[in-house]
This record gives C-alpha cells, sequence and structure tokens, in this order.
C-alpha cells in the first residue's frame, strides 16, 4: 500500500507570502505616496509619468489601453498633470482628433526626480539584503509578475480607478 501524500504543514497566516507581499506593498505604496507628494504628485501621477518619459508621443488612446482605463478617466490625471506643466498635449502627426502625449523640460526634471525617489525608497527597503539578495528577490518577483499575467511596468491599481470593460 502507498504511503499517503506528505502534506506540508500551513504557516501562520502572518508569515504567508501573499500576507507579506500585500503587507509589503501597503507600505510601500503609502511611503511612495508621502516621498512624491512635496512634488505635488500622487502615485498614479508618476506611474503615468513613467510612461510618457518611455513612450514619447504615445496617444491618449494608447496609454488608457495600456493602463486599462477608460479614456474618459485617463483625462482627468492628464489635465492634472497639464494644469503642473508637467505633460502637453500635442496634435497627433496622423489624427487631428487624436492627442500625443509629451512631458514638458517640468516633466522631464519631475520624472527623474520621482526616479530618484524610487531608488531611494529601493535602498531603504532593502537595507536588510546584501546585492546578491536582492537581485535574487527582483528576479523572483519578476517570475511572479510574468506567471500572474501583470503587464510589466504598470500598476494594477489602475485597473481598479476605472477600468475597461472585460480587464
Amino acid at each position: 500500500m502507498a504511503a499517503p501524500p506528505k502534506k506540508t504543514a500551513r504557516k501562520s497566516p502572518k508569515s504567508s507570502v501573499p500576507f507579506l507581499l500585500s503587507q509589503m506593498g501597503a507600505h510601500v505604496s503609502a511611503t511612495f505616496g508621502d516621498r512624491i507628494a512635496p512634488l505635488g504628485l500622487k502615485p498614479y501621477h508618476a506611474g503615468v509619468l513613467s510612461v510618457l518619459g518611455s513612450k514619447a508621443g504615445i496617444t491618449q488612446q494608447a496609454l488608457a489601453g495600456l493602463l486599462g482605463v477608460f479614456p474618459s478617466r485617463l483625462v482627468g490625471l492628464l489635465d492634472d498633470l497639464a494644469r503642473l506643466n508637467f505633460i502637453e498635449r500635442r496634435a497627433s502627426p496622423g489624427n487631428r482628433r487624436s492627442y500625443a502625449l509629451h512631458l514638458t523640460k517640468a516633466g522631464h526634471e519631475t520624472w527623474a526626480r520621482v526616479g530618484e525617489v524610487a531608488a531611494e525608497m529601493q535602498d531603504d527597503l532593502c537595507a536588510a539584503l546584501n546585492d546578491k539578495e536582492r537581485e535574487v528577490l527582483a528576479d523572483l518577483l519578476t517570475r511572479i509578475v510574468a506567471q500572474q499575467q501583470i503587464t510589466p511596468g504598470i500598476h494594477p491599481a489602475y485597473r481598479r480607478m476605472g477600468g475597461m470593460c472585460g480587464e
């Protein structure tokens, strides 16, 4: 007779991976928000700046699709960034009804500052890890993001802000 399958010991919910990731996610979100507030930004503004910094000229429609939000919901975020003089809307070359989005000089400077804040946070958050452990952690989290089919570089919270149908 075969031995019954070995049961893995259940960990306390306080030490489970989902709980720890959730705990860290909430902490990181709050801390990041606090650190960029002096720049006049909220985390979702910083995410839009990040996309525009790497995809200059993306249309509002394409950005909405990438973030997974209704275009009408995105307009308010873009208006906020335009009021801060961080972005500008330009007529799209092939379609006058479409706008291409670009960072202004102030937008580029702010995007760079957000990057500095993120690097400082990483150093603070990972102070208990050596360089190799940080690399392993980043690799493991990257694999989990891919396996969960989360769009790399796009925070899933955008979809909760006003996600598009079927998302």
